[in-house]
């Protein structure tokens, strides 16, 4: 899998740079598909959705200038024959995944089948925020608002570490480094702080930290 984990979109030329590199070729040239879903478990969240594929958001994804974009709504998916969406899954070049509630978007992954197909996928995946954290094997207690049916804090467990993203974000005063090492000590597994102008790039299980502003790795 190629993975673009961010924490706030496309914000810096170097988080671009690496989007590029996972594409292989311009954006220009590169058809998308967009998830909103992350976000109907917030408030206002039919709003962040809107914002999010139309671009009027502060966190770039969908307004890069593709050269298609569709949205594929995972609470659709399972009322629907796989054979009509799966093959438009298959033949994308990049997903691009909403925050908003990590849980809800697990949830709904597995729900939808998506996660069962995301690791054959040849299209690059790009999250943001709840989008990314719900890679992980779990998200930890401080992240878990809408509960599963099963309950706990468990996601994708796509990648073997997690994610503590908005770090230092001015309007999220719970979210400072503090914070940050508290959350990580109750981790199962290595866990990443990543401020806004950071991203993890992960190409089958390797990860590179692609950074502008500041970032820190809790290890086990």
């Amino acid at each position: 899998m190629k993975l673009l984990l961010t924490s706030a979109g496309i914000k810096n030329t170097s988080i671009h740079n690496a989007l590029l590199d996972l594409l292989d070729k311009p954006i220009a040239e590169s058809n998308a598909l967009c998830i909103p879903t992350a976000g109907y478990a917030m408030p206002n969240g039919a709003v962040m959705a809107w914002r999010f594929f139309t671009g009027q958001a502060t966190t770039p994804m969908c307004e890069l200038g593709w050269k298609s974009m569709g949205v594929l709504e995972l609470t659709a998916l399972p009322s629907i024959e796989k054979e009509v969406w799966v093959p438009m899954v298959q033949a994308i070049d990049v997903l691009l995944v909403n925050g908003g509630d990590p849980l809800f978007l697990s949830y709904w992954m597995r729900q939808s089948g998506l996660a069962d197909i995301l690791p054959s996928l040849r299209a690059v995946y790009v999250g943001l925020s709840a989008g990314s954290m719900v890679m992980a094997p779990h998200i930890g207690e401080d992240f878990a608002r809408w509960r599963p049916p099963t309950g706990g804090d468990e996601t994708l467990g796509l990648v073997d570490f997690a994610m503590f993203p908005h770090l230092d974000h001015e309007m999220l005063p719970e979210n400072t480094m503090a914070d940050a090492e508290k959350w990580a000590a109750g981790m199962r597994v290595p866990a990443y702080a990543i401020d806004d102008q950071t991203a993890l790039k992960v190409i089958d299980g390797s990860v590179e930290v692609i950074s502008e502003g500041h970032w820190k790795l809790f290890t086990r």
